[in-house]
């Protein structure tokens, strides 16, 4: 019987899964099978992942904003905020007015004083 060298379409898919777990530590980085295991789950976890960051930022945003909001010079509530926010139709999301808050305090208070006084 003749020798059979199969090729490299398997050794080439193996590798490529193991660049991908290089970083894994013990035989999640060097056994095929627990090596795809290991991606399939990394995957996983990133694409999960990537939803709670939008929504763990959203929740630091408010949370900034709110306690602005309470201080002294302004002294109302995050809700009441927002709500004159779109009542105005002002166009300024969480992010844009927790950095505004943040950076420029006496600007986001001459925002909210505004929204406060019109009516």
């Amino acid at each position: 019987m003749t020798r059979v060298k199969r090729g490299y379409t398997a050794r080439r898919r193996r590798k490529k899964i193991r660049l991908f777990a290089s970083t894994f530590i013990g035989a999640h980085s060097r056994l095929t099978r627990t090596t795809t295991q290991q991606r399939i789950r990394a995957l996983v976890s990133s694409h999960r992942d990537r939803n709670g960051k939008k929504r763990d930022f959203r929740r630091l945003w408010i949370t900034r904003i709110n306690a602005i909001t309470r201080e002294d010079r302004v002294s109302y509530s995050y809700s009441k905020f927002i709500h004159n926010l779109y009542k105005r139709q002002l166009l300024l999301n969480r992010k844009i007015l927790a950095q505004i808050a943040l950076s420029n305090k006496n600007c986001f208070y001459t925002i909210s004083n505004k929204i406060m006084n019109q009516k």
